[in-house]
């Protein structure tokens, strides 16, 4: 499966996530923050995430 080497991902759960490698196969990803102010890695997800199942 064709992947972009530069959005690593280990997330398996999502359908984007290649299934041969660590990598994600969107051209790219939004990432958003769950806090009025992000200040820790906690603060902020992948946006694009869309559940495989």
């Amino acid at each position: 499966m064709d992947h972009n080497e530069s959005i690593g991902c280990t997330v398996e759960e999502c359908k984007y996530h290649c299934k041969d490698d660590d990598y994600c196969t969107l051209n790219q990803i939004q990432v958003v923050k769950h806090e009025m102010k992000a200040t820790t890695t906690e603060c902020t997800d992948c946006g694009s995430f869309e559940a495989n199942y």
